[in-house]
């Protein structure tokens, strides 16, 4: 998303060291790889994405991040107009997992170029891009609820809820932190924390990773 500011800071890069630490030899032997980050709002998905991708590159690994806000049917401020006139509109329904499934999809059968939207923040709109991923080796995909992209090989769930992510939500300032925000906060903690179970490593509320043991 245009106009989005990513500050990663050590607990974000310790994260990210973790995550390559379990799954570096798993990415060397199964590129093209793709990966989601996902956890609730303020949680670090995006700023652990980023981490992630820094660390890959000094492995002269490349990576491309998809982010799930640019797949927002409705530009940012519209979407949150019409979460204020009907409050069932917050869940899965407001994004387009479907095409974010078949861009990794794409890559991973090798396709090099997808044409994608691309939020503007600033201006409250949605225009698009063409990605090149011809040279990419991994594609990470974050976003609230990116758990649900069966298409990815692996699935990263950031363990935090919305009392834990508060302060991290007021340092980033891009949403009025009022009842409403608590309300749609809730009922998204609803959906995504079902999603735990479907992920493959956690990133517990001290940012250390863990595998998931398959029940």
């Amino acid at each position: 998303m245009e106009g989005d500011i990513i500050i990663t800071e050590a607990h974000h890069r310790k994260a990210a060291a973790e995550i390559l630490d379990i799954l570096g030899e798993t990415i060397k032997t199964s590129v093209p790889f793709t990966l989601t980050i996902a956890g609730e709002s303020g949680s670090g998905k995006s700023e652990i994405a980023t981490a992630l991708a820094d660390a890959l590159k000094e492995k002269n690994i490349k990576t491309y991040i998809l982010q799930q806000d640019d797949y927002f049917f409705l530009p940012p401020k519209t979407n949150e107009n019409q979460r204020r006139n009907n409050i069932e509109a917050v869940g899965t329904q407001e994004v387009n997992l479907t095409l974010m499934n078949e861009h990794i999809s794409t890559f991973k059968q090798g396709e090099s170029l997808i044409s994608k939207s691309l939020v503007v923040f600033a201006d409250d709109r949605i225009t698009t891009e063409k990605a090149d991923l011809s040279d990419v080796d991994v594609l990470i995909a974050e976003g609230t609820f990116t758990t649900l992209l069966d298409a990815a090989d692996v699935h990263v769930f950031i363990d935090r809820n919305l009392n834990d992510t508060l302060e991290s939500r007021k340092k980033r300032n891009r949403e009025k932190q009022d009842a409403f925000l608590e309300q749609v906060l809730t009922i998204e903690h609803a959906i995504i924390s079902k999603h735990k179970a479907k992920a493959d490593l956690i990133v517990d509320k001290d940012y250390h990773v863990h595998k998931k043991v398959k029940q």
